[in-house]
């Protein structure tokens, strides 16, 4: 049986008062089987993603109780095995705002739902383009960028630097190798290739013969650049840094990575978003948190200039140029109108530091800079849109 849980009421302006405009949140968590991995040091947190809606809720409501607009989150978990849609269905029966922590095609399955016509979902968690083109839905929004948007942020960063002569290690999982599929677009896009590519196949223990296997591994890799790990999982990327025969940067799921967001994002009043999560969650925001406190804030942003709960009413509002969302990126962020996906920066990062923030200068584009980052107006085969 799913889990439902209300996490936190409407507060009203005034003693007593009542919302002139009240928006009922829903959160919809599908838990999927993970698979197995070489190290468990990095645990993944049990509230990843709901951490992130709750920070929102309590900042939309700060802002709320001013303005006589009342929130509510309303947290539904399905466990592994559970089949989702029913709950969704519940879900819908109370509310038309959803944030969804699924995998893609449990996303495109709810969005299909008829009960879910006219409903606005966000995803939170789902990284795969084809959500964002082929499969697209005009109910579902993205805050999540896509894997191509991180993907095109270092492949700018490779330009930039001038590392042309790049490799790379996949793993066999499927987020490893749509992340893998996203990387050689972005290269081609940007006008470079891979000159090695490598499949990563181990299943001995690394943590004891990661400097003995790793550097034979990538031995025949040659000489070059830079190395691109494909390891979404965190599974061995770990594991190859500083162990490669050559001695040069690793990339992409390990070492340099483009993400959403990162514990080392201090400038643009970021630090006071940090401190209020830490604050309230004992752990830092992860990139999964930021994309669901993004979707919860675009709402609120919604609700705050149109003075509305209408779901047609705040989803044009979404949609349109009028709308700016400040995610303490150093720019506001936006929607693209023909698939609903959040523009937005992108930081490339190691756990220690910021390094850049893609679009990097130089990368410009017609309409807006922040478009130089994954799936573009003119490709796009996104007709639910239009």
């Amino acid at each position: 049986m799913h889990r439902v849980i209300i996490l936190a009421t409407a507060l009203l302006c005034g003693q007593g008062a009542s919302a002139d405009v009240a928006l009922n949140v829903g959160y919809l968590s599908v838990e999927a089987p993970r698979p197995p991995t070489l190290s468990n040091l990095d645990p993944v947190p049990a509230n990843i993603g709901l951490a992130g809606a709750q920070t929102g809720l309590q900042d939309n409501l700060t802002t709320g109780k001013f303005l006589g607009h009342g929130y509510r989150l309303t947290e539904v978990e399905v466990a592994i095995g559970e089949d989702p849609l029913e709950p969704a269905r519940d879900l819908l029966q109370s509310t038309s705002f959803i944030l969804l922590d699924a995998p893609a095609e449990t996303l495109t399955a709810i969005a299909d739902l008829p009960e879910a016509q006219g409903a606005i979902l966000f995803n939170t968690s789902a990284g795969e383009l084809s959500l964002r083109d082929t499969e697209c839905r005009a109910n579902l929004l993205h805050s999540l960028p896509s894997d191509a948007m991180r993907t095109d942020a270092l492949a700018q960063f490779f330009v930039q630097r001038r590392w042309d002569d790049l490799v790379m290690i996949s793993g066999s999982y499927a987020q490893d190798q749509a992340y893998a599929e996203a990387m050689r677009r972005s290269l081609k896009k940007f006008g470079m290739a891979l000159s090695e590519e490598k499949s990563w196949a181990f299943d001995a223990d690394m943590r004891r013969t990661a400097s003995q296997e790793i550097p034979l591994f990538t031995q025949d890799l040659g000489d070059y650049d830079a190395l691109i790990v494909a390891d979404e999982l965190h599974d061995f990327g770990r594991y190859v840094l500083y162990n490669t025969w050559e001695a040069r940067p690793v990339v992409g799921s390990e070492g340099l990575s483009a993400v959403t967001w990162s514990p080392v994002i201090e400038q643009w009043g970021a630090a006071q978003l940090q401190s209020r999560f830490s604050e309230a969650h004992a752990r830092d925001m992860a990139s999964q948190d930021y994309a669901a406190w993004a979707a919860m804030r675009s709402l609120g942003e919604a609700v705050t200039r149109t003075n509305s709960a209408d779901p047609d009413t705040l989803r044009s509002y979404i949609l349109s140029d009028s709308f700016e969302l400040a995610g303490f990126k150093g720019r506001p962020l936006t929607y693209r109108a023909w698939n609903g996906q959040l523009r937005q920066p992108i930081a490339i990062a190691h756990p220690r530091a910021l390094v850049a923030q893609a679009p990097l200068e130089g990368f410009l584009h017609q309409t807006n800079e922040l478009d130089s980052l994954g799936l573009d107006r003119p490709e796009s085969q996104c007709e639910a849109f239009q």
